[in-house]
């Protein structure tokens, strides 16, 4: 089997919009992010939008895995059951934990004590996937379909949800069912509320009116490719 993807080059993993690559840019941005945030100290103010960040691209990351990747390696692959079933309970106790944390106290001092928790499960997360599963796709998929499942991918996550909701499924079509629309309604919630038609960010709501109604537009992209992959 070829080895982990993080050892690999840029042609190794199928060229400029590779899903390996896409894979491998997101697991690099949450290493960076999870370090940054353990770098910083309790009254560090950018650490809570650390967090944020963290949370939203843990969430948008792995529906879109979810929805994209995984079917594909259960087709591709013979282990493919076992190894996605596998990655889906790993994401399911990271979306049980974080949704802890969301519901708790900011002073509540297990908060920080669940976040490097749910930090641990993430990089044990980001190895089986560079290490073992993704390397299947690589055996199995010539660098155009890598490519092509890439956009797919890619157009799944920038509209998916960024928030755990631990009742979601986590497979298709259940996880769209219920999925997509609370991803419209999480990417409104990621805005400051706008107190008056004056504020400077308003017009950020109108960017999220639109990403919300993306949602619809990036599952019927999904639709209409999947046949393809």
């Amino acid at each position: 089997m070829t080895s982990s993807i993080a050892e690999q080059s840029a042609a190794d993993l199928g060229g400029k919009g590779s899903i390996l690559l896409r894979q491998r840019r997101d697991h690099a941005t949450l290493d960076g992010l999870m370090n940054a945030w353990l770098a910083a100290g309790a009254a560090d103010p950018r650490r809570e939008r650390l967090w944020q960040e963290i949370v939203q691209l843990v969430f948008s990351h792995a529906f879109a895995e979810e929805t994209v990747l995984w079917p594909v390696l259960r087709r591709v692959s013979p282990a493919g059951e076992e190894l996605t079933a596998q990655v889906e309970e790993e994401h399911q106790a990271i979306n049980d934990l974080l949704a802890l944390v969301e519901k708790a106290d900011p002073d509540d001092p297990r908060r920080d004590a669940w976040i490097e928790e749910a930090f641990v499960l993430i990089r044990e997360d980001i190895r089986d996937e560079e290490d073992v599963l993704l390397p299947r796709l690589r055996d199995a998929l010539g660098d155009r379909r890598l490519r092509r499942l890439g956009a797919a991918w890619e157009a799944v996550r920038r509209t998916a949800p960024t928030h755990p909701h631990p009742a979601v499924p986590r497979r298709p079509p259940g996880n769209a069912v219920l999925g997509v629309p609370l991803s419209g309604f999480d990417r409104l919630r990621d805005l400051a509320p706008v107190r008056g038609p004056s504020s400077p960010r308003a017009g950020r709501l109108v960017a999220g009116l639109i990403a919300a109604g993306g949602v619809v537009r990036g599952w019927k992209y999904l639709r209409r490719t999947a046949a393809h992959l």
